[in-house]
């Protein structure tokens, strides 16, 4: 069901809800300008709207004390505790949910740890226990949709394919159907996409029709907009980096967090650092990529050498994604995201011979660690205002209907 169409003959019904969406407060005139339709026909909506309590009637504009002459305006809004929306990063270590109302607000916001070798049956109870929890306080009306980001391809149905050692299985552990019945939209969507979805709306990206979202944490994943257009694939592929275990000098799909941590371990372990350098005399154990790109920032020599390798790492990440996309930018995206500068710096300098094409501009994310929640978020309000809202509205509108028989 889309916004226009909320059943046979109620087309401009679903106009005028669309217009309001966003609209903030508007009069007859506003939704009649851009609903296309005739006054009369605007008004009749918007009467049969307020009626079904979609649309709230403000104070006119003489109470509002905007009146200057002549009769004042009628003024309305679509509610924004018409109910609610929700987005979760169901991540292989964390749970992070964020509600908002439909004008994207914050609600609440609540985040839990997981154990990442949690079998499917442990993960799903986890997953239904933290929503549900999350959202038993209510009052802020119906969940209308739910988005849940998971480090797995996931096909347009919310499902994702066997891996072979099991982990897409488990990270995605039959999510869509878990949780149908918490909300009238339920979508399961692959987390570096929503992380381009973020960065395309309030991020790095707004504006940008070629670009390529780098989650480049733990794992590497990329969520691909060309021309505009966020690719997906048959199987919700688009972006999967299990191709890097065959790149010479990357070598896997880990992330840049595991590639500095690993390089910054081999050269303690070697006893190679300097005696007076911030890496000298660290067990191996207690190395981290914060730590190190802390160091490499401050200008440690043992850690600026260990950002030099990782930085020709992602140089070869970029040379690729470059050449098959040919992106006017790369955003490195997470957590990890935050210090990631000197590594950025780097991998620059190593560019060139991985890229016979101009090399796309190479920034760092500031959304942080909540990115793919924020892009979970995002795409719940626009199945909110595309399919729950409309579907809300026909029910409200038989409610009405019935009522007056």
């Amino acid at each position: 069901m889309s916004p226009a169409d909320l059943g046979t003959g109620r087309s401009s019904l679903g106009r005028v809800l669309d217009f309001a969406w966003g609209a903030g407060v508007f009069t007859a005139t506003d939704a009649m300008a851009a609903a296309t339709l005739t006054r009369s026909t605007t008004i009749d909506a918007i009467d049969t709207l307020v009626a079904a309590r979609m649309l709230r009637e403000l104070p006119n504009a003489r109470a509002a004390g905007e009146y200057r002459a002549g009769r004042p305006a009628r003024r309305f809004e679509l509610p924004a505790d018409l109910g609610t929306v929700a987005g979760l990063d169901a991540g292989d270590t964390h749970l992070s949910l964020q509600v908002t109302n439909l004008a994207g607000e914050a609600i609440l916001h609540s985040r839990f740890d997981l154990d990442p070798g949690h079998s499917i049956r442990r993960r799903q109870d986890a997953v239904l226990r933290h929503v549900e929890t999350a959202l038993a306080g209510g009052g802020h009306g119906p969940l209308l949709a739910l988005c849940v980001g998971v480090a797995a391809p996931v096909d347009r149905d919310g499902h994702s394919p066997r891996h072979p050692d099991g982990f897409w299985e488990r990270t995605n552990a039959g999510l869509v159907d878990l949780l149908a019945d918490l909300a009238d939209v339920v979508e399961v969507k692959n987390d570096a996409q929503l992380a381009a979805t973020a960065e395309g709306a309030v991020g790095a990206a707004v504006d940008c029709r070629d670009y390529v979202a780098l989650l480049a944490g733990e794992r590497l994943g990329a969520g691909v907009v060309i021309d505009g257009h966020l690719l997906h694939g048959l199987h919700g592929g688009v972006g999967e980096m299990f191709a890097f275990d065959y790149v010479r000098g990357v070598d896997s799909a880990f992330g840049l967090g595991p590639i500095l941590e690993r390089r910054a371990r081999a050269l303690v372990a070697s006893g190679e650092t300097a005696p007076d350098g911030g890496l000298a005399g660290l067990d191996p154990r207690d190395v981290d990529a914060r730590h190190v790109l802390g160091l490499a920032a401050a200008g440690d020599p043992d850690a600026l050498q260990v950002v030099r390798t990782a930085g020709e790492s992602l140089a070869r990440i970029v040379g690729v994604l470059g050449s098959m996309y040919d992106p006017e930018r790369i955003i490195v995206c997470g957590a990890i995201a935050e210090g990631i500068g000197p590594v950025l710096d780097a991998a620059r300098e190593a560019l060139g011979p991985h890229l016979h094409l101009p090399a796309p501009a190479l920034v760092a994310s500031s959304l942080g660690a909540d990115i793919v929640t924020r892009g979970a978020v995002l795409r719940a309000l626009e199945s909110a205002r595309q399919v729950a809202l409309p579907r809300l509205a026909e029910r409200r509108l038989r409610e009405t209907e019935d009522a007056r028989r």
